[in-house]
């Protein structure tokens, strides 16, 4: 089976990590990059392949399997649409698209054209997602009844300094880091249909929010907290539980989630169970039936571009289409309105 040809727009850090991915991969080569900024010259230089100004211009003078985007975020939507009108497969870095008029663009595009389009929310190709999802989709927790969840870290001062938009509106954990939790408790725990929140600035004193408290309402019926703050010296966040990547310090005792359903509950990722043996048992006076659940690991962005590489020969369907890409913002910012208005805030698809 031959290689699969592969052009990547946008040479900045995310980009740079693609382009490893692919020059390492068995499936795919690196076929060309688009970027227009200076930097990404050296870029090019060192990976052997050709520089193009721009998106377009790779697509015209470039015969490519599929494309990766790994541009700012404004430009996902119209350079996937520049995929779509080309006919090449296109692998979009989250979030899809910058607003939700956007996205929805793109979605009546992408369905007309039956397009095949991988949204690049890459936590939804780990093992330790897919193992969690197979227990709670096995009905050994039971029906589900509640999620408890966090994202608590504390992001350094020249993580601000470097980017003052942080420390505006928009530049806060709810946009830039809750899009990567809502894909996961949707994974896990099925679609959500409402949510609430209080927001709080106090810990920098900046116009954005630093620490959120969140309410989910699930389809099924179950419930969901979440903490979520960039300013709290804590290690319950996927990034320093998971173990996937190394640029973190890991904490193998900690979790992030923990999902309890009528019959047992999972802690994630460190994937304790805690099970009562029979229904008649079930009472906080028994005692549970305490295991681990047993997985492999895997780097979740190369699981990635492997299932991308099948969605461009065919042989699989995304695992994360436009519409959940589209959904997991659309939650993303139901949450930063329920934090600005006090309202619980409907989330159901359009």
């Amino acid at each position: 089976m031959r290689q699969l040809r592969i052009g990547i727009a946008g040479a900045g850090l995310i980009g740079r990590r693609h382009i490893e991915l692919v020059q390492a991969s068995p499936s795919c080569e690196l076929a060309a990059i688009a970027d227009p900024s200076p930097g990404a010259a050296g870029v090019a230089s060192a990976a052997g392949v050709p520089l193009l100004a721009s998106l377009d211009a790779m697509l015209a003078a470039h015969a490519l399997d599929g494309v990766i985007l790994a541009t700012p975020n404004a430009w996902h939507v119209e350079g996937a649409l520049a995929c779509i009108g080309a006919g090449v497969p296109a692998l979009i870095e989250k979030p899809v698209a910058h607003t939700l008029e956007a996205g929805l663009r793109l979605r009546r595009a992408a369905d007309a054209a039956s397009a095949r389009l991988l949204v690049g929310h890459h936590r939804a190709h780990s093992p330790i997602l897919a193992r969690a999802r197979q227990i709670v989709q096995s009905g050994r927790l039971g029906a589900p009844v509640a999620v408890t969840g966090s994202a608590m870290f504390y992001k350094p001062d020249d993580y601000f300094e470097a980017g003052p938009w942080r420390r505006q509106a928009g530049g806060g954990p709810i946009l830039i880091n809750m899009v990567h939790e809502i894909g996961n408790l949707r994974a896990l725990c099925g679609e959500i249909v409402a949510v609430q929140a209080m927001a709080s600035s106090a810990t920098r004193g900046f116009p954005v929010e630093d620490t959120v408290a969140i309410g989910l309402r699930f389809a099924n019926g179950a419930l969901g907290t979440f903490m979520l703050s960039d300013s709290a010296a804590s290690a319950r966040s996927w990034e320093q539980t998971s173990r996937e990547n190394e640029a973190y310090p890991s904490y193998p005792d900690e979790d992030c989630y923990l999902i309890a359903g009528t019959r047992g509950s999972l802690a994630v990722p460190t994937m304790r169970l805690k099970t009562y043996a029979r229904d008649e048992d079930r009472s906080w006076f028994k005692p549970f039936q305490a295991s681990v659940a047993e997985l492999e690991r895997e780097d979740p962005l190369a699981c990635q571009l492997a299932h991308f590489c099948d969605v461009i020969r065919g042989a699989a369907a995304p695992l994360v289409t436009v519409h959940d890409g589209l959904q997991n913002l659309r939650v993303t910012e139901a949450i930063a309105e329920a934090a600005r208005t006090g309202r619980i805030v409907d989330t159901a698809d359009a």
